[in-house]
């Protein structure tokens, strides 16, 4: 063999043992910086930082799904429960009813259309409360400020008819707090009226309140415009100076409603009214002075009038009850707007 042909191969295991060295010291220098940045403190220290915020962040997110999983959780619990009782309320046994007791109709807070003391709603519990055999006599529980005069005034009828339909079914309202303008209308068409002493009954009267606009535009340089098809289509705008004769036209409205409200007072309460005008002033009277003026017919409770008036001690609820879809969708309408109100995490 040639002299050659030993040296080329010794040439390549020099080349292989410089390439190792050269690594052995990169891996060496490596592992140095690796350990010098371990070892700075302010390193290790934004590490954790970052760990703390992951972990931190993950909770959160977790939080988060459980209270929404939760909250789902409850609203179908509510929906259940509101078919449920819906349910139950339709399905009345007769005996339940057979049995002998004192129909309960509530009017509370503001008399008028959007609200739960409707003419239709009190109107449809009130029938109910007649029509049911074992309804030995009905009470309005009556806790309202008034409203609405026509809504005051289909009750206030609705309960005349009634009453000479079932003469044998004697009907009473209880005023609790309050019970005036239109809820002291309705009570007049009871059999007798009951409050506490503190309560305030009367108000009968008429009120119709605005403002007049007009000066302020004209100051701040504003011209209306209104085109009506009638000299009188918009005499009640506030911005439009109203005539005398407007003013006086729409004062014998109020009026001719007035007059409408007292003949039933006097029409329901009959001789037990004292002979004094003021009564039909629009002023209120705690329930003392009621009596005294004869309003209502004495100081009693609901319970009271039940177990002394009538001699029946069981009291069953007649008033009906908002749907169980719309109690529903006032409960989706809270949640949603809860849940889309949620705080953002991130």
């Amino acid at each position: 063999m040639s002299q050659s042909d030993w040296n080329e191969p010794k040439a390549g295991e020099e080349i292989k043992e410089q390439s190792d060295v050269l690594q052995s010291q990169a891996a060496a220098v490596s592992r140095e910086s690796n350990k010098a940045v371990s070892e700075d403190p302010v390193v290790q220290q934004n590490k954790m930082m970052q760990q703390w915020l992951m972990e931190t962040l993950k909770e959160q997110r977790r939080a988060r799904r459980w209270k929404l999983f939760f909250r789902f959780v409850r609203f179908a619990v509510l929906i259940v429960a509101l078919v449920f009782v819906w349910k139950s309320s339709n399905q009345v046994t007769g005996d339940e009813f057979a049995s002998e007791h004192v129909a309960v109709v509530n009017v509370l807070g503001q008399i008028g259309e959007e609200q739960e003391a409707n003419a239709d709603t009190l109107i449809r519990g009130i029938r109910a409360a007649f029509n049911d055999s074992g309804t030995r006599a009905l009470i309005l529980n009556i806790n309202s400020p008034g409203g609405s005069p026509v809504h005051s005034g289909e009750v206030y009828d609705e309960l005349v008819r009634l009453r000479a339909k079932h003469p044998d079914t004697p009907v009473f309202a209880v005023i609790r707090d309050m019970g005036a303008s239109g809820a002291y209308y309705i009570a007049a068409g009871a059999d007798e009226i009951y409050a506490n002493r503190a309560s305030l009954v009367g108000s009968i009267g008429v009120v119709s309140a605005g403002f007049g606009l007009g000066g302020l535009i004209d100051k701040l340089g504003v011209e209306r415009r209104v085109f009506t098809s009638g000299d009188n289509k918009a005499f009640m705008d506030p911005f439009t100076e109203m005539s005398d004769q407007q003013a006086a036209f729409w004062q014998s409205v109020l009026n001719r409603t007035h007059q409408q409200f007292i003949q039933a007072v006097k029409d329901g309460r009959g001789d037990r009214l004292a002979n004094d005008p003021e009564i039909f002033s629009g002023l209120v009277w705690s329930g003392e002075q009621a009596v005294d003026l004869g309003l209502i017919d004495g100081l009693a409770s609901v319970r009271q009038v039940a177990e002394e008036q009538v001699g029946v001690n069981r009291l069953m609820d007649f008033t009906p009850e908002p749907s169980p879809w719309k109690q529903i969708s006032r409960e989706m309408g809270v949640q949603l707007k809860a849940l889309f109100n949620e705080p953002k995490l991130y």
